[in-house]
C-alpha cells in the first residue's frame, strides 16, 4: 500500500471509532484507564511544553489536548481524521485535518511538538518523525510515543484477539507497528538528539481491572511511581524524547 492509500485506510478507521472513542474516555470513565494514560502522556509534556508552544500531531478528539493547554501557552492539533477532529473543535480546541507526515504547518513553529498512540499506526515513521523535527525550534523538543513488542501489552496485543473498535471495525483494519525503546532511539530523527523516554502502562496487565476502586487505585499510585524509572523499557507505551540541536 502506497502513502496515500495507508493515510485513507487510517482516516477511514479513525472516522469510524470516533463514534465510540470516548465511551470509557474522559467524563465517561473518570480516573480510570485511559485518564491514567492521559495523565502520564500530557504530564510528560508538562516538562517540556509549559508556557510554550504545543503541537499535538494525532490529537484525536482532543482529550489530551485538553490537558496541554492548561499550562501551554499555545496548544494546537492536527488530525488527520474529520470525525475525530469534530469533537475536538467541539471543545473549543485550536484543530485542523492534516497528515503526520505532512504537517501543515511552517518549519520552526512551535517549542514541543508531540505524538501519542499514533506513529504506531504510520508505515513511513521515518518521515512523520523527521516532521516533527521540522516544525520544532532548534532547542525544543520532539515526544514521540511508540508501541513497545517487549511489554505485556505488546504481547498480548499481537497475540490476542483483535478489539472492536465500532459496528464494522476491529483493530485489524489499521496498519499497526511496534517498535522497542532500542529501536525508538535509533529512530531519533535528523538534527535531534536523544534525550530520554518515560514509561506509560508498564504494570497494567488488563485495562479492565482497573474498574475495580481498589486495583484503580493501586496501579494508578504504581504507574505514576514507576514511568520514570528504569523499568520504563517495559512499558506497553514508550515515549521517546528528542530534542532538536540548536544549530539544526
Amino acid at each position: 500500500m502506497d502513502a496515500s492509500g495507508s493515510r485513507d485506510a487510517n482516516r477511514e478507521y479513525y472516522d469510524a471509532f470516533s463514534t465510540d472513542y470516548e465511551r470509557e474516555r474522559g467524563k465517561n470513565d473518570p480516573g480510570g484507564y485511559h485518564e491514567l494514560l492521559d495523565e502520564l502522556e500530557a504530564g510528560y509534556v508538562k516538562r517540556f511544553g509549559q508556557g510554550r508552544d504545543v503541537l499535538e500531531v494525532g490529537c484525536g478528539t482532543g482529550l489530551v489536548l485538553l490537558r496541554i493547554r492548561e499550562f501551554a501557552r499555545r496548544a494546537r492539533g492536527v488530525d488527520l481524521s474529520p470525525g475525530m477532529l469534530a469533537k475536538a473543535e467541539a471543545r473549543g480546541l485550536d484543530v485542523l485535518l492534516g497528515s503526520a507526515t505532512e504537517l501543515p504547518f511552517e518549519a520552526n513553529s512551535f517549542d514541543v511538538t508531540c505524538s501519542f498512540k499514533v506513529l504506531a499506526h504510520v508505515p513511513q515513521i521515518e518521515k512523520a518523525l523527521a516532521e516533527m523535527a521540522r516544525v520544532t525550534r532548534p532547542g525544543g523538543m520532539v515526544l514521540a510515543e511508540f508501541y513497545n513488542p517487549f511489554s505485556l501489552r505488546g504481547l498480548l496485543r499481537r497475540l490476542g484477539p483483535a478489539g472492536k473498535i465500532a459496528q464494522s471495525a476491529n483493530e485489524h483494519d489499521v496498519y499497526t507497528r511496534f517498535d522497542s525503546p532500542a529501536r525508538a532511539k535509533a529512530l531519533t530523527p535528523p538534527g535531534c538528539v536523544y534525550v530520554g523516554a518515560r514509561g506509560v502502562r508498564i504494570t497494567i496487565p488488563s485495562a479492565k481491572l482497573m474498574k475495580h476502586p481498589l486495583s484503580r487505585r493501586l496501579f494508578r499510585t504504581v504507574e505514576h511511581a514507576l514511568c520514570d524509572s528504569p523499568l520504563k523499557r517495559l512499558a506497553g507505551f514508550y515515549v521517546a524524547a528528542y530534542e532538536k540541536r540548536g544549530d539544526a
